[in-house]
């Protein structure tokens, strides 16, 4: 009696905080609790993991010291990915965007040859514009201006898109040189792994088992650890040094960033692909994945404007703290998969970030890539992420009904949008597509007044952007 009398003030104030929370958060609203969000956030984490790894290894390349880069990489993404929780209330979390970071490292650094100090300084720039676009309001009228053809054809498209990198992953299909995809070995031991998981992820999905894609990413990786396919990550003799591990220093990038000599080289090709780049992949997730969590309404995004707030503050930050581009991932929606409806998501997926700057060893594993010898070559497999992708993509893929099928001016370019996306694995090339034939074929028809004012606005970016880069691509300027 004594016990249950003391612990009654505690549980109180529990249930308190607990209250608090779902308030904050609109629990009840959005039909979700406290764990659902917890599982969300965790599986959304455990998806997107692999870029703590990666992320360094890239932007290595530029001359950038590796350890400094990870630390940032995390803290950045934590910071943006909590400031998106907070401000929007949406489980879409933010990391370093894959494809801007290669765009940095091998074009701009490599093949440019600008310094990477100045690079970040570009970097800064491009995500400065988007703040003062998204604080005006310019960013959401964009968003708003989309038709809702290619609103769903985006999602569409990143659900093909996240579903090829899966089967890339898995090794399921590799590349070949005449026909671009084959089928891959489906005997190797990396490739059954990854298959096996797939099997048990589409029974548990099937079966409507809570926790169904986080339990296929441990259930992969517990599978690719027995049969010896997912490699033990290395130690001094301690079995503590394979889990717990001190951060490196990020003083080789902090504040490293050189804005003044982004501006005064007349970098404004590369800010512009920057601002491009991290504009639509933005607009394009949060579209793809607020449309398979619910959350538009009326064919609009409430708070859009937080959204877009977070995302370019997420860039700004990063670029100081001495990581590319931080964009919001689609990786998000392995936690809308697994019920993820609000912020507090993104609150357990930032909190993971930090913590894995402690436990970089333990959450290798799940990102663990497997290097497969072939006689085609080098494949890069992922087998403990590569079910829950293809997964992910097929759930999104639930949008395409609402594409206007009757209306040839609708659905060629909705269907352009979503097939470029996975062929080119880029979600702006893919809205590019989408946003120049819609307003070509709006104009061949004579419904030009169809179109929003941006849509033509953005439509000439998008063709300008090209035409520059053609120029560069051929050795202009």
């Amino acid at each position: 009696m004594t016990w249950q009398a003391e612990s009654l003030p505690h549980m109180r104030r529990m249930e308190k905080t607990v209250n608090l929370i779902k308030r904050f958060f609109r629990l009840d609203e959005l039909g979700s609790n406290v764990a659902t969000e917890a599982r969300a956030g965790l599986a959304t984490f455990m998806t997107m993991a692999y870029i703590i790894f990666v992320q360094p290894v890239i932007l290595s390349k530029a001359g950038m010291d590796a350890g400094s880069v990870m630390v940032a990489t995390c803290v950045a993404s934590a910071i943006a990915t909590l400031t998106m929780g907070l401000l929007a209330n949406y489980p879409v979390a933010l990391a370093p965007g894959m494809g801007t970071n290669a765009f940095f490292a091998f074009i701009v650094c490599g093949t440019m040859g600008v310094d990477w100090q100045v690079a970040l300084g570009a970097v800064f720039i491009s995500g400065l514009l988007l703040l003062v676009l998204s604080l005006i309001g310019i960013r959401e009228q964009i968003l708003n201006s989309i038709p809702p053809s290619l609103k769903n054809a985006i999602a569409v498209g990143i659900g093909l898109l996240i579903a090829m990198v899966g089967f890339q992953y898995a090794g399921i299909i590799v590349d070949h040189p005449t026909v671009l995809v084959r089928i891959g070995d489906l005997t190797h031991p990396a490739v059954l792994v990854s298959l096996a998981g797939l099997a048990v992820t589409l029974v548990l999905v099937a079966l409507n088992i809570r926790g169904a894609v986080l339990i296929g990413i441990i259930g992969t990786t517990a599978m690719g650890l027995v049969a010896g396919v997912i490699p033990m990550p290395a130690t001094d003799g301690s079995w503590i040094s394979s889990i717990v591990r001190s951060p490196p220093s990020m003083a080789p990038t902090f504040l490293q960033l050189d804005v003044v000599a982004a501006l005064r080289e007349g970098l404004f090709f590369i800010i512009f692909v920057f601002f491009m780049l991290d504009l639509f992949d933005t607009i394009g997730t949060l579209v793809g994945v607020s449309q398979q969590a619910g959350l538009m309404k009326d064919g609009k995004l409430p708070r859009a404007k937080a959204a877009l707030t977070s995302d370019a503050i997420g860039t700004m930050l990063g670029a100081a703290l001495g990581t590319s581009t931080v964009t919001s991932y689609v990786e998000s929606s392995a936690g809308v998969s697994e019920g993820g409806r609000s912020g507090l998501a993104n609150v357990v997926t930032a909190a993971l970030f930090l913590l894995a700057l402690f436990f970089a060893p333990l959450v290798a594993l799940v990102g663990r890539e497997v290097v497969v010898e072939t006689g085609g070559g080098r494949l890069f497999l992922h087998p403990a992420i590569a079910p829950v992708l293809i997964i992910m993509g097929s759930t999104m893929m639930r949008n395409i009904r609402w594409i206007d099928w009757d209306d040839a001016t609708e659905w060629l370019p909705a269907f352009l949008c979503l097939i470029v996306m996975p062929f080119t694995l880029s979600i702006t090339e893919g809205i590019a597509f989408g946003f120049i034939s819609y307003v070509l074929l709006k104009l061949a028809t004579g419904r030009f007044r169809d179109v929003h004012p941006l849509m033509y606005v953005f439509s000439a970016a998008f063709v300008f952007r090209y035409v520059i880069m053609a120029e560069y691509l051929a050795g202009g300027k």
